[in-house]
């Protein structure tokens, strides 16, 4: 047998330096030094780091793309955004949720994204949105996994028809139950959405993923229910509180209590950096809060923390490019996590905890794992951070499925020509 694929010399995300991988029939085969087999094809990873497929574990495809329509939020708060899209939602198209979405999928395999957990509005009973996403699921399965969440976007219990459509969204076949509980009505009608939500997946066999607490007020707790229902359910492994964010105004008294509930209950965190520090703190004045979770503190009672995107020029967000690196860099900053290990455990958040919340097999670098993986121009996580780092190579199942250029300059200044590289700007 000769195999498909040797990546020789790379640096791992553990650490690991010099390593060859060995790839054949789309799973790596082997791991180590020098290996002295002849494939296929050989790549010469030059000392750089080859790492698993990013995976976003929060995101919104059927919005993705559509800034400006039908207007743009000049308020910058989540309640315009979720009022524009109302307007947006009502003539949405088959092809132009599909349009947008497959333009996005190809943005994010080409920046060395393997996964995206996609919630998509259920609001409307066309279910035009669940739809297309499902078409576009299967149209880009083979380079690009996406997992569905029903997401009521009005609220379970507040959208007419919320509770129906989600049922029959499921029926179609999106994979996760989604949920708003902190716009409902009522803290009572929040609690209740949450208790439903959960008896759903239990009975269903499903993952629980719900759009919890994202809000400045200090007094929704829904998080509270979902971690009690968790228990009590056995959904223990399975259900994720995205967002969060009522977290940073809560009292710190009642947060020594919550940590140890959500960690007994394997309950994971998903906070989506770039845009709760954009939508949130806007009602304050000085000082603004900044509208993220308090990451440190979950990882410090062992809660599982992946981060997400979240949105990309859409009506809450005019930004973004499909960089989970910006995503993490932005935690790291906004997040004080600025311990070498925090930043370890930030390039963590965007890889190998995201991919466990999501359920993916056979994602990893050890052998048996399938074979998706990207090269970026730096030395280790912390400097693919730090740099942004280009994606020179994209691979899926042992295949390239992009390929990117360094960012390296060519400078033309009197007396000191020459190249160089921003990120490196020193001689090593």
């Amino acid at each position: 047998m000769t195999p498909d694929l040797v990546i020789r010399n790379v640096a791992l995300p553990d650490g690991r330096t010099g390593q060859d991988l060995l790839i054949h029939a789309g799973r790596i085969v082997e791991v180590r030094p020098g290996i002295a087999v002849a494939a296929r094809e050989e790549i010469d990873g030059g000392g750089l780091l080859a790492s698993p497929p990013f995976v976003d574990a929060h995101f919104h495809l059927d919005s993705v793309l559509s800034l400006g329509r039908p207007r743009l939020n000049e308020s910058g708060t989540l309640l315009e955004g979720i009022r524009i899209w109302g307007e947006l939602r009502a003539g949405l198209t088959h092809e132009d949720v599909v349009e947008r979405a497959l333009a996005y999928c190809d943005l994010a395999v080409a920046q060395g994204i393997g996964a995206i957990r996609s919630h998509v509005d259920v609001t409307d009973d066309r279910l035009v949105g669940v739809a297309a996403l499902l078409e576009v699921k299967r149209r880009v399965a083979p380079w690009l996994t996406i997992q569905l969440v029903a997401f009521p976007q009005d609220g379970l219990y507040r959208a007419p028809r919320g509770l129906a459509n989600l049922l029959r969204a499921l029926e179609l076949g999106v994979d996760v139950v989604g949920g708003i509980p902190h716009h409902e009505r009522t803290m009572e009608d929040g609690r209740r959405s949450v208790v439903e939500l959960c008896t759903i997946a239990a009975e269903r066999g499903l993952r629980v993923d719900l759009h919890c607490d994202e809000t400045d007020d200090p007094a929704s707790r829904h998080i509270e229910t979902l971690v009690a229902e968790t228990t009590r359910l056995g959904l223990q492994g399975r259900v994720a509180g995205s967002h969060l964010t009522s977290m940073h105004g809560m009292d710190n008294y009642y947060v020594s209590k919550l940590l140890p509930l959500m960690a007994e209950a394997g309950v994971a965190a998903i906070p989506n950096p770039l845009i709760n520090i954009w939508l949130q703190g806007r009602h304050d004045a000085w000082p603004k809060r900044r509208g993220l979770a308090r990451v440190a503190e979950m990882w410090a009672q062992g809660i599982p923390v992946a981060f997400g995107h979240d949105c990309v020029m859409d009506p809450w967000y005019p930004m973004g490019s499909a960089d989970m690196l910006e995503v993490a860099k932005m935690a790291i900053h906004a997040g004080h996590l600025t311990s070498r290990a925090q930043m370890r455990a930030a390039y963590e958040a965007i890889t190998s905890v995201p991919a466990s919340i999501l359920g993916l097999e056979g994602y990893g670098l050890d052998p048996g794992c399938r074979a998706d993986l990207v090269l970026l121009e730096a030395a280790d996580p912390i400097e693919a951070i730090r740099l942004q780092a280009a994606r020179l190579l994209v691979l899926r199942g042992g295949r390239v499925v992009a390929r990117g250029s360094s960012r390296r300059v060519r400078l033309e200044l009197p007396g000191r020509p020459g190249e160089l590289d921003p990120g490196r700007p020193f001689p090593s």
